[in-house]
């Protein structure tokens, strides 16, 4: 039989002492397979050159949403130049998500690659940041987005079986050891390092969309239903966050 796949990915953070770094991990085949089953769900299949990307970015965001606040929910989008695609990944340390799809139709030609960064706090005016990327990998994204965004340095590896490792700089961290870490050194870092763990947390696949929450969105037509439907009785409205297609009658409006 073959090995059950846990619910949820668990990533934890963990504090390498005399280094001053944190570490990010989680093996992320949980999240993976939850990714899959959607994507069966929803009738799509990417390519690899587009798949992989999608899947580095999901974990990326991941560990950055785990090494922030609490509170935060943040969405990231990458417009891409060749191939022509934005890839969208969205999640909340809150509610403990994280979801993400593909843009391939009526995207923007870009004259450069660019990430797109939004984090939201309740009560808080969104807060918005733009960084110039040379590749389509999401693992040297975090690197560029860290050094112009978060203002410290930060390396993303990935390890075999589905793991990626977040390394983060904290104030007097070690920047000769930082700046020679491979990803050897990585996967042994507990065992080679003092550490400490600071906390766990619990990441699903999910988006939590539904017809009831689409719906508000397509107000400004309920009184001219006419230019929304034409002649049809029915429409299919795309979710943004994950690509689930729902059907939308003039009842539903």
């Amino acid at each position: 039989m073959p090995e059950a796949v846990a619910e949820f990915t668990k990533v934890e953070s963990i504090f390498i002492r005399h280094r001053n770094v944190l570490a990010v991990r989680a093996n992320f085949t949980p999240i993976f397979t939850d990714y899959y089953l959607h994507l069966m769900d929803i009738g799509q299949r990417h390519p690899e050159n587009l798949d992989t990307p999608l899947k580095d970015l999901l974990a990326t965001l991941t560990l950055h949403l785990t090494a922030r606040p609490w509170a935060e929910t943040i969405a990231w989008t990458a417009n891409i130049r060749a191939p022509r695609v934005n890839f969208f990944a969205t999640g909340s340390s809150t509610n403990e998500y994280i979801t993400g799809r593909l843009f391939t139709e009526d995207v923007r030609e870009p004259d450069r690659n660019f990430l797109y960064s939004q984090t939201t706090l309740p009560g808080a005016e969104p807060r918005l940041s733009t960084i110039e990327v040379d590749t389509t990998d999401p693992v040297e994204w975090l690197q560029h987005f860290y050094d112009q965004s978060e203002q410290r340095p930060g390396k993303l590896f990935k390890l075999p079986d589905d793991n990626y490792v977040l390394i983060a700089a904290q104030p007097d961290f070690d920047e000769e050891w930082f700046a020679a870490l491979t990803t050897e050194q990585v996967s042994t870092l507990t065992e080679t390092e003092e550490h400490k763990t600071l906390e766990t947390r619990k990441f699903k696949f999910a988006c939590g969309c539904s017809l009831e929450r689409i719906l508000p969105s397509l107000s400004a037509w309920k009184e001219k239903p006419e230019e929304l439907f034409g002649d049809d009785p029915a429409i299919s409205i795309q979710c943004p966050r994950c690509a689930r297609k729902y059907t939308v009658t003039r009842e539903d409006l």
